[in-house]
């Protein structure tokens, strides 16, 4: 995703300016001024071919240049490991996947549930389970980030745990990005599994929190209202200077992927927000030590 992102915008460069319509960029490799469009912002793959000939008509001549932009175009089309998990994986957040495996740094805000890299195995067979039999009941249900919704059988659940678990790989990587996470205190006080379920989370949190990589706070309930009045939301900020920043809004059928500049701008200031008003690490620590006890 993020490959073809990169790629399309730089086709959308080397067109502009050499003053070319899509209309006749897409006239030179046989298709519409509509594929053009969807290859510029990374929303198709790519021919090798197709790209040829653009940098062709684009007057990119230099064999090194054309090689680069050649194989970024072989890796853009390469399947990410998470394809192997399409039977539970809707096609709206295997996107959400791809971000997230090329972004540096990562900062959420969740109110409902732990966020899906920080839960514990037995908590997220907890909620894809809750969510397995609120299916059932007729209610529905995503299957995004929380492992919410559809009609799941026992399998179905070990399959969407397991893609939990490969996620959070990601963490401990030697890529790992920065992890910025604000929870708020009704994510740790609604009680998903049984109560050791509940303190193996909690324990959790505490330990992976004092990862250099991880920077963990909670938003207690004595402070009051807040940013967050809007609901979860996540962040993704990606190392490439081309990529701009996307927020990722998860419901309850699909997901929302916004990068207009202003609109991201009103997160990174309800993230900041946030941020400055939670207690900070190391006391957050002490609120997750406080309710490991209570609970």
């Amino acid at each position: 995703m993020v490959r073809r992102i990169l790629l399309g915008s730089q086709l959308r460069r080397l067109r502009e300016s050499r003053g070319i319509t899509r209309e006749a960029a897409g006239y030179s490799i046989r298709a519409s001024e509509s594929k053009i469009s969807r290859m510029e912002l990374g929303r198709v793959s790519f021919k090798s071919r197709d790209v040829e000939d653009l940098l062709t008509l684009y007057g990119v001549m230099d064999e090194a240049e054309r090689n680069a932009l050649l194989s970024l175009a072989k890796e853009a089309n390469l399947t990410g490991w998470w394809h192997s998990y399409s039977d539970v994986l809707p096609g709206w957040f295997q996107t959400y996947i791809g971000l997230e495996g090329a972004a540096s740094l990562i900062r959420v805000y969740e109110v409902q549930f732990i966020n899906g890299l920080l839960q514990t195995e037995a908590y997220a067979h907890a909620v894809v389970e809750r969510g397995m039999k609120a299916a059932a009941a007729g209610k529905p249900g995503g299957t995004g980030k929380s492992g919410r919704g559809g009609r799941l059988n026992r399998a179905d659940v070990d399959r969407r745990v397991a893609l939990r678990l490969e996620r959070q790989k990601l963490l401990v990587s030697e890529r790992a990005p920065k992890f910025q996470c604000v929870l708020d205190e009704a994510a740790l006080r609604r009680p998903y599994g049984d109560r050791e379920v509940m303190r193996g989370q909690i324990q959790h949190l505490i330990d992976i929190s004092e990862r250099p990589n991880v920077t963990l706070q909670v938003m207690p309930f004595t402070f009051g209202g807040h940013a967050g009045e809007s609901g979860a939301f996540t962040m993704l900020s990606f190392p490439e200077s081309d990529l701009s920043d996307v927020v990722y809004l998860e419901q309850l059928t699909g997901a929302l992927y916004l990068d207009k500049r202003e609109e991201v701008a009103q997160y990174e200031g309800a993230m900041a927000e946030l941020q400055q008003d939670c207690p900070n690490p190391a006391d957050s620590r002490d609120l997750l030590r406080g309710l490991l006890q209570l609970t």
